[in-house]
């Protein structure tokens, strides 16, 4: 899950639902000068449950023992995350093939530094974790290898629409974790894929509470209205785990709508 301090409450936004986010931002992307993908509702379905794994942590998210905080995704440990992102996979690929090639390639990506489609450094993993997860990766890079030559998909192809969902990603994060609210928050999107094959960088600047403008703007519609569903959780401290999910239970999800305009 996301977490944003919120002032007098903690901010939470559950994985399925920045992944929701995600799709809604595929779904309209081909403005002027970007390509929508060939294969759009599969890339849509990747983008909207690229993190559906993630649904087996957010059940019964945890506190961090060192702050007492909501613990944040980048917080889980790297074998659980392994697991269920891989189920993730297999359920996604169950249903669309080419969906599940990228949310393959998303999950591979992580520990790759996302290929160098956007810039990520290295992640710090122990010796006997960075052999699990390069494992993993190996692992993950022949299903995606079988994918592609399954489907005949060019890979121009698959890494145009892979750099598109990395972008998605986080222009998703930046939403969940951005102080949106209060018309402060300013992000960068890089290497968003253009029509013409190359990249761009993409400056998202607040123009009031939950209004971004994106230049440039590679959407089809404008302005464009998005959803988000957060959870709004009071700080208190919490005596264990169990305490803070009786009061995350109790919050109720609300939807918030963010406008993005060029």
């Amino acid at each position: 899950m996301l977490v944003r301090d919120a002032g007098d409450a903690w901010q939470i936004v559950l994985q399925p639902d920045h992944g929701d986010l995600a799709g809604q931002l595929v779904a309209a992307w081909g403005g002027e000068g970007f390509a929508r993908p060939a294969r759009h509702a599969s890339a849509v379905l990747a983008a909207t449950r690229h993190d559906d794994g993630w649904s087996v942590w957010d059940r019964r998210p945890r506190i961090d023992p060192a702050s007492g905080a909501p613990q944040n995704f980048l917080g889980v440990d790297v074998i659980p995350h392994l697991a269920f992102y891989r189920a993730g996979v297999e359920v996604v690929a169950d249903e669309d093939r080419y969906a599940g090639l990228l949310v393959s390639m998303h999950m591979s990506g992580l520990y790759r530094q996302r290929y160098g489609v956007v810039p990520a450094g290295p992640m710090r993993l122990s010796p006997e974790l960075r052999a699990r997860a390069d494992l993993f990766c190996d692992q993950e890079e022949e299903r995606q290898d079988a994918l592609a030559a399954e489907l005949g998909v060019e890979e121009g192809e698959r890494w145009h629409d892979y750099a598109l969902l990395q972008v998605a990603d986080l222009v998703s994060l930046f939403c969940g974790l951005g102080d949106l609210e209060g018309g402060s928050s300013r992000g960068v999107a890089e290497a968003i894929p253009t029509a013409e094959g190359g990249r761009a960088r993409m400056t998202l600047d607040p123009l009031g509470p939950w209004r971004l403008r994106c230049t440039p703007y590679p959407f089809a519609e404008q302005p464009l209205a998005l959803t988000m569903v957060r959870r709004l959780v009071p700080k208190r401290d919490w005596p264990d785990d169990a305490a803070f999910r009786a009061d995350f239970v109790a919050a109720t999800p609300e939807t918030v709508r963010i406008f993005l305009q060029g």
